[in-house]
């Protein structure tokens, strides 16, 4: 190849390392139920696969194990995807003819015996139609590898990146993938603008160098071919097969199976080639193949060769009758073929290829493909060979079986018929030569050494929890003895006390104490003040969250139940209190009603001038005026007012000369009035004002309406109002008010209201969930976003502070910003004066504390609140809970600390409520919940029976819990609500020529008739009025005749025949007759017009070919321009977040740059000189006249010059200031002085001044990598309506309180799925505000889209819910607490109630058993004794259970002294340690708790950096053994589980191929000794799947570091993710080693985030992030050496100090 060729491969492979060096380690499918549409590259999955460490070449089955253990994976998480293997991509194997035969049969079995899209027809990824196929189904990602088996296929994997990521397609690689239940974690690599604009500009170099690429290829495939067939070209041997196959035929013409075929025409093409190669050889035909002859003297003669395939073809008998479970007790041969035999094997595996990829010449033949995946068994072969070659001929002759034996015979006479050139030999003996074919090595039969498994027995332990638990298995378990040196020989801590005078059984602080807080000597000035502050601005960012007022609480004792009921029922006598109570009550309503109707006297003469001068402002002040009036005597008035002023300008619009096309807002206007005062003031009209309304129906052509409600006696006249048609609106009442009126339609609501509210009148199924918390029911409510299922958890806050000042309500909220927001929502809304000590709200979250455990309402995160559960001295408070509220419960099955939600369900005794807003399943999860507090049932009531001093509760938080419990119910409610106040209707942006357009988008648009075919219409896709009648009106346009348009018209459909009103939820039924209408054509033959009404609705799409974020700033301009502002934005890169607002910002700033009058600068410049020359003459005046030297002179000069200074101000002021155009900001919206006081609270914050200037011109952003403060300044604004424009990563769609009009998601992205699109999207409407919602999408692809809107959310699945760190925990809780019974009871339900074990009972056997395992881990570890009470250094691996398994290998290393031996002080007085010492603590750190990986390919190529090292060093030698050490008893003691847990496995489904089912079962051969003799390794294959014992792995290889989770028995449920073991390298599916990221010990040298944002290839903001927990995690431990340590001048203590401080120091200089 060419020398600008190869730099030109080198300059596509820098580019993509560069991109490699950032990618994202992210979860691919971010809790889908079906994930995005992706491609796998076929080749890829092929080379990762084979590179497998546990498969050995030849074995077929086994890799094809591997595969579809793979593709399962994928599938089970969600995953749809199609596999594509490129015809070019064969050339790659041309050297290894082997795989290429692999390939074949891969792509075949992948297409005959599984439901997998294959896609075969491509011949590179630079040919139009895979740029086509691309465009049209718009994969989100390509998963491929980074590195082939050949630097070739490298540079072809390479073509693949660049051109997807030209066509929008993003990269994932297999390199570094990992898995666990729910999720699969891999390296993506983004698409980006520049990557596009690469391809586009280097289009033509590109495909010459491809074109040279394969040319090379294709003669390096020639040069290989005609070494082993001489003259033979490619279509010769296509002949050759073509023979064979039909010779075949006539042999077999009822058809067979494939081994049986491909085993006798790859051996008769074989023989036949390799009789041509010898006599070839021996005429000496061409100089290849001399040069050849030179090298194989030695070459194997024909019968050699015969003698081979025999072997053979007896192999391929063995396969057709030996079961899998028989065939995974085989031996295995470590002896390799002779290298003779490795080049002729060559020539087979080539046979075996032209065969397999022609196979459709056996179309019209039967020909059973089910066992493609078994073609052959190498290793099988290998120890046939051994036995014929060394055990038969030493005199050990054993029956090969009939059944075996006439398959053999059957197999050879066929190819010695097929061999047609010559005759082979007869098929007894197999061997007729004296060649080895096997290389004769010192040890050829692989041992499965027992002898190296450990002991198989569990360490007896005495204690009640675990009796409890496990009882039911412990009695089938084996135990070892007392006196088995496992047990004598148990790890004590004891000697490592004595030795440096530590406590290591002393009880911690634990993280409640650690985490800072908001406390200080109540008595400091300064502290009170800035107490008030803080609680000061809680009220003002609390006010910008609510709109009702605050109030104050008195305590006023529990009520009991009863008086619930009583109170529904009415009351026969009235007291006279209550006479009088009532007459006052009335006697205000009538003064209130006469000040609103002096109110409206005052202001009618305005809003009726306005109305005539502009009917749309005037109806804007009318409706003001609605709002805020509560008389409905009033209301109807002014109703009557807006509906004559309508009635006359409609009138005067129709009359108006040259009117074409009417304005029907007027007509909205009136039919709004209409429905008001129908719906709402019915009672208050008179005859008059029906007659008014009749007038109006009739004016706009609604004449049997108007009759209908004011039948009219005067035929003339009506005829007269008939002719004058042109007021008419010209169409029917029915199909107005769905077109035009849809999101004014009145909403069910009732009108009925609740003692128990005051704000507003609550819906049916909120009162359902006060009924839920006056009951003390649990409940779990699932609702829309802004729905108002939140009030529920405020009434519950309320009821427990009105009950007393002892009972807690705990406010678990999944992020920090939500807890920050809650708090102060609940300052805001409630004042009560509290006992001394005692506070209303508190904070606990992992930063920062404030009253946590002296308030009655706890806002936290699900991980603090596990904490206080956890603690055995915090039990006492915890039993003043009264009730839990969770919000968005739906984190259950979210990505990190799912589990954590989990464990707080199953712990808690009190009622609860879960709140999300989308949960697919949520009956699952309430029976879950439901079994979980029967179980608290049962234990309450075994307590009660108990007496009292055997309870050791007896504090006052006992005794109230204690009568709080009597009145809990233990029953769990669902309550489900599923309609939006708010329609929301969907747009899709595009651009056209420069600016950007929207066209609407219908929702029907995102269906097919498949997925109608098979789901039904999703049951949240919602049409808004308008979309029903335009989803009828294109049923009518496509079929004519269609018998029901009649009926559904909209003038005829019952629900709104005759109705003047029709009402939201008539609208409703219409819709979903209509959805059932259109299922009925699409199940009863009407498929093809289905088709076309869905074609016909789907928008018309632009796709834009430059990049779409360069129009951003003109797509805000324009929702700014339609009042569609405020808006969300919703981008998913941290980087393009920030971006994004910036050059919003720009724009405004180059906008009022040109607008701004060319000298305006100077004379900006010029005043403000002036100004400070004034200001220093006044400070002047003023000094002296302090001294008291005034004179009336004087006095006139100071107050010129102030009079000076004040207009230079306003004139500068008024020069510099931002016209209304040029800012997004609303100025009203909020007062300076409180705009100030946000801007304040962020000036010493990192991006405080960016985001002040961002805010003067009304735009913000909001992603995680912000600080607490700066997220307030930008959700107060833009809830206060200061800020109108905020771009935001998905931090905003959990919760956060920031409605909005419009949301636009701006940005693709794998998180971008079904469950935050409609968290984000619920954002959009803000009720009271907005009646219909908007949603943009910009730059989202269309297939997208539409999986977006009709995909369900995910169904909540367990996870694995059990940890080492977890167990340890529960063991402290449980002998601790300070109720045992009670702190055993909520360790219990934790083991017993997980949601990965609910209802399957093999899960809580295998959790049982993992649970057994962990106590003998802890217990050797000496974490735990036998009586499973924590010992040792418990406190402080429970401390760090953040990090297992970290945390374990921590601790090991300091009870092996290694951090006394590191931490050598420089001088014997004040101790100080070197920055040596202090950088090898960092590296020792850094390797157990900021493990960070690195793809692989960077470390080989090893690319250059600037300020960081990047790669971070390995473990100093001696913690490396001592980890080594730990690793290797961790792993024995594992292996060891595993062997016992195998007994759990469901063998049926270990010998099926997981994604094929295709089942390799059958009745073992018992009379053939020579089967026995093959497969005798009966021992040491238990826990291994059979699959990977074929490759010859025992039981004995699952001692090797990072075993892959598939070699395990899979139906087991466990693998070695389960294991707390730390390998200190990771290889990835390819062998090589990865990397970890020095990003902490870089940071503790330079101190730079700008240099690991550089080198390390991170985001500053994840940076900030990852060192801040890096640095408490050492201060955690730094604290807890210290409460561990009596000696002060301990040197480990000390050096962890130093530390601290010193990390704590560069980090505040960031």
């Amino acid at each position: 190849m060419e020398k600008k060729y190869t730099g030109f491969l080198k300059v596509m492979s820098h580019l993509i390392l560069e991109t490699m060096s950032r990618a994202d380690y992210s979860s691919l499918f971010n809790d889908f139920v079906e994930s995005e549409f992706f491609l796998i590259d076929g080749d890829s999955l092929l080379i990762t696969c084979v590179c497998e460490r546990s498969l050995k070449p030849g074995q077929s089955l086994h890799f094809f194990y591997l595969v579809e253990r793979y593709l399962l994976d994928v599938i089970s998480k969600g995953g749809q995807f199609a596999i594509v293997f490129f015809k070019d991509a064969e050339y790659a194997y041309f050297d290894v003819p082997k795989l290429l035969t692999l390939r074949t049969a891969l792509i075949l079995h992948l297409q005959k015996n599984t439901t997998i899209e294959v896609w075969t027809k491509f011949s590179n990824c630079l040919s139009e139609e895979w740029n086509i196929f691309l465009g049209q189904s718009c994969p989100y990602f390509l998963i491929l590898a980074d590195e082939g088996l050949n630097d070739l296929q490298t540079h072809l994997f390479n073509f693949v990146v660049i051109q997807a990521w030209a066509a929008k397609v993003n990269i994932v690689l297999f390199s570094g993938q990992t898995s666990d239940i729910l999720r699969l974690y891999a390296y993506f690599m983004q698409s980006s603008h520049g990557m596009q604009m690469f391809f586009k500009k280097e289009k033509r170099m590109i495909m010459i160098v491809y074109k040279s690429l394969i040319q090379q290829l294709e003669k390096y495939r020639d040069m290989a071919l005609a070494r082993l067939f001489g003259d033979l070209k490619f279509n010769d041997m296509e002949e050759k097969v073509c023979e064979t196959v039909s010779l075949l035929k006539q042999l077999w013409p009822e058809g067979s199976d494939i081994r049986r075929v491909f085993c006798v025409t790859s051996c008769s093409l074989f023989l036949e080639m390799y009789h041509c190669y010898l006599e070839n050889r021996e005429k000496g035909a061409s100089e290849e193949m001399s040069k050849v002859q030179q090298k194989t003297d030695n070459c194997l003669t024909l019968k050699d060769m015969e003698d081979f395939c025999k072997l053979h073809c007896l192999s391929v008998a063995l396969l057709l009758h030996v079961p899998l479970s028989q065939r995974a007790r085989s031996r295995f041969i470590t002896s390799n073929w002779i290298q003779d035999l490795k080049t002729v094997l060559k020539m087979k595996k080539w046979c075996e290829y032209f065969i397999l990829s022609n196979l459709d010449m056996f179309e019209s033949w039967s020909l059973n493909l089910l066992h493609l995946s078994d073609l052959s068994d190498e290793p099988l072969l290998r120890n046939i060979a051994f036995y014929y070659e060394n055990e038969n001929k030493k005199g050990l002759d054993l029956n090969v079986g009939d059944a075996i034996m006439n398959e053999y015979v059957h197999l050879w006479d066929t190819v010695s018929k097929l061999v047609r050139k010559f005759d082979v030999g007869k098929s007894i003996p197999l061997r007729t030569t004296k060649v080895h074919f096997l290389e004769k090595t010192p040890s050829p039969i692989k041992e499965s050494s027992q002898e190296m498994m450990p002991n198989l027995g569990f360490i007896p332990m005495s204690c009640n929890l675990v009796d409890e638990f496990t009882g039911d298995i412990l009695k089938d378990l084996p135990f070892l003895r007392s006196d088995d040196p496992i047990v004598t020989s148990l790890v004590k801590h004891k000697e490592f006390d004595e030795l440096v005078h530590w406590h290591s059984h002393r009880p911690l602080s634990d993280d409640y104490d650690r985490t800072k807080v908001n406390s200080g000597d109540r008595r400091d000035p300064r502290f009170l003040k800035s107490l008030q502050t803080y609680h000061r601005f809680q009220r003002f960012y609390g006010e910008s969250l609510e709109s009702v007022t605050s109030k104050t609480i008195t305590t006023q004792g529990p009520k009991p139940k009863k008086d619930c009921i009583k109170s529904k029922s009415t009351k026969a006598h009235e007291t006279k209190a209550e006479i009088i109570k009532r007459e006052n009550k009335k006697r205000l309503i009538a003064e209130e009603e006469q000040k609103e109707e002096q109110k409206w006297n005052a202001l009618s003469f305005s809003i009726e001038e306005e109305m005539r001068k502009n009917l749309d402002s005037g109806m804007k002040k009318l409706e003001e005026f609605l709002k805020s009036c509560k008389s409905c005597s009033v209301k109807a008035q002014v109703e009557r007012v807006g509906l004559q002023a309508c009635l006359k300008a409609w009138k005067e619009h129709c009359q108006a000369e040259g009117e074409t096309t009417k304005d029907l807002s007027i007509a909205v206007n009136m039919m709004k009035r209409i429905h008001s005062l129908l719906d709402k003031h019915s009672e208050l009209l008179q005859e008059a004002d029906q007659k008014l309304i009749a007038r109006c129906l009739k004016y706009l052509g609604f004449y049997e309406l108007a009759d209908s409600l004011y039948p009219t006696q005067d035929a003339a006249d009506d005829i007269k109002m008939k002719k004058k048609n042109k007021y008419s609106v010209g169409i029917g009442p029915a199909r107005f008010q769905l077109q035009y009126m849809g999101h004014y339609l009145i909403r069910e609501e009732r009108k009925d209201p609740d003692p128990r509210v005051q704000d507003f009148i609550p819906d049916t199924w909120q009162r359902e969930l006060l009924d839920v918390v006056d009951n003390y029911e649990s409940a779990v409510i699932v609702a829309p976003t802004s729905s108002g299922k939140t009030y529920a958890s405020y009434y519950c806050m309320e009821k427990v502070l009105k009950e007393s000042d002892e009972g807690v309500v705990v406010y678990v909220a999944p992020t920090k910003a939500l807890v920050n927001q809650v708090a102060a929502t609940v300052e805001y809304r409630y004042a009560k004066n509290m006992p001394a000590g005692q506070s209303l709200c508190g904070v606990f979250t992992r930063e920062y504390r404030h009253d946590a455990l002296n308030c009655q309402v706890l806002i936290t995160v699900p991980a603090c609140f596990e904490i206080l559960l956890l603690a055995p001295h915090r039990q006492n408070w915890v039993k003043r809970i009264r009730y839990v509220i969770f919000d968005e419960v739906h984190c259950l099955g979210g990505e990190i600390g799912a589990e954590i939600w989990e464990h707080l369900l199953v712990m808690i005794r009190c009622p609860f409520l879960a709140l999300s807003a989308t949960i697919s399943n949520p009956q699952h999860l309430t029976e879950w919940l439901q079994s979980v507090k029967r179980y608290w049932k049962q234990v309450d009531s075994t307590m009660e029976e108990r007496p009292v001093s055997k309870r050791n509760g007896t504090s006052r938080g006992s005794y109230y819990k204690d009568r709080a419990q009597a009145r809990q119910s233990y029953k769990v409610r669902l309550v489900l609500y599923g309609e939006r106040y708010n329609d929301l209707e969907k747009y899709l942006c595009s651009v056209r020529q420069g600016d950007v357009c929207f066209d609407h988008f219908h929702p029907c648009a995102a269906l097919t008739i498949d997925h109608i075919e098979k789901y039904g219409f999703p049951s949240d896709l919602a049409l808004s009025p308008r979309e029903s009648i335009q989803l009828y009106d294109t049923m009518c346009q496509v079929w004519k005749s269609w018998p029901q348009a009649q009926n559904l018209c909209p003038e005829n459909f019952t629900q709104f025949k005759n109705k003047i009103v029709i009402k939201k939820l008539d609208a409703r039924k219409y819709e979903e007759s209509l959805k059932e209408e259109f299922t009925n054509w699409v199940k009863n033959g009407n498929e093809e017009e289905a088709r076309m009404v869905l074609k016909k609705l789907s928008p018309d799409y632009h796709e834009h070919s430059g990049r779409m974020l360069d129009f951003f700033p003109c797509l805000v301009e324009k929702l700014r321009k339609m009042e569609k502002l405020p808006a969300l934005f919703f981008l998913f890169n941290l980087d393009i977040v920030e971006e994004c607002a910036e050059n919003a910002c720009k724009f405004l700033e180059k906008k009022q740059e040109e607008k701004r009058p060319p000298k305006a600068d100077k004379e900006a410049h010029i005043m403000a000189n002036k100004l400070r020359k004034v200001k220093k003459s006044l400070e002047k005046q003023k000094a002296i006249d302090e001294k008291g030297q005034k004179s009336s002179r004087r006095l006139d000069e100071s107050v010129m010059c102030e009079t000076e200074h004040n207009y230079l101000l306003q004139s500068l002021e008024k020069n510099l200031e931002i016209p209304k155009d040029c800012t997004y900001a609303n100025q009203k919206a909020i007062d300076d002085q409180s705009l100030q006081r946000v801007f304040r609270r962020v000036q010493f914050e990192q991006k405080g001044e960016t985001l002040k200037r961002l805010a003067e011109r009304g735009i913000g952003y909001h992603h995680r990598a912000m600080s607490a403060k700066e997220k307030q300044l930008v959700e107060i604004l833009f809830r206060k309506g200061f800020i109108r424009v905020v771009t935001a990563t998905g931090t905003l769609a959990l919760g956060i309180n920031m409605p909005c009009k419009s949301v636009v998601f701006a940005q693709n992205s794998v998180y971008l799925d079904a469950l935050n699109y409609r968290q984000m999207s619920g954002r959009a409407g803000r009720r009271g505000q907005d009646l219909l919602g908007d949603v943009y999408f910009f730059d989202i692809p269309l297939p997208k889209i539409g999986k977006l809107i009709k995909s369900k959310v995910p169904e909540l699945r367990g996870q694995f819910p059990l940890s080492i760190s977890l167990i340890l925990r529960l063991m402290l809780l449980a002998s601790k607490a300070d109720d045992l019974e009670d702190g055993k009871a909520k360790a219990l339900s934790v083991l017993k109630h997980s949601l990965l074990s609910f209802k399957q009972p093999r899960a809580i056997d295998m959790l049982k058993l993992y649970f057994l395992y962990s106590l003998q881990f802890l217990v050797k570890e000496g974490h735990i004794d036998q009586e499973g009470n924590p010992t040792g250094f418990a406190g402080l691996v429970t401390h760090l259970h953040y990090h297992e398994p970290s945390n374990l290998v921590f601790v090991s290393f300091l009870v092996k002294g290694l951090f006394h031996k590191l931490c050598q002080p420089t001088s014997e007085g004040p101790k100080r340690f070197s920055e040596d010492v202090m950088e090898k603590l960092v590296l020792v750190l850094a390797n157990l708790f900021g493990r960070r990986y690195i793809p692989a390919k960077i470390y080989e190529v090893n690319p250059k950096f600037y300020q960081s090292k990047v790669f971070l060093d390995d473990l100093p030698e001696d913690f490396s053994h001592a980890l080594l050490e730990y690793n290797m008893q961790v792993t024995e003691d594992f292996a060891s589980f595993l062997l016992m847990v195998s007994r759990l496995a469901d063998m049926k489904q270990e010998y099926q191929l997981s994604l094929s089912k295709i089942e390799f079962t059958g009745k073992e051969c018992e009379d053939s000794p020579l089967v026995s003799h093959l497969m005798n390794c009966k021992e040491g294959r238990v826990a291994v799947s059979p699959f990977v014992c074929l490759s010859g792995n025992f039981d004995v290889d699952l001692l090797s570091p990072g075993v892959p989770n598939h070699v395990i028995l899979h139906t087991i449920g466990i693998n070695h993710a389960q294991a707390p073991v730390l390998w200190p390298h990771q290889l990835d599916s390819q062998g090589r080693k990865m990397p970890l990221n020095a990003y902490a010990l870089d940071f503790y040298k330079h101190g730079s985030l700008i240099g690991l944002v550089q080198d390390n290839g991170m985001h500053q903001g994840e940076a900030y992030n990852l060192l801040k927990d890096f640095k408490l995690t050492i201060k955690s431990i730094s604290v807890s050496l210290r409460e561990l340590c009596e000696n002060e001048e301990d040197n480990v203590v000390l050096a962890f100090e130093q530390l601290s401080t010193s990390f704590q120091e560069k980090f505040e200089l960031v």
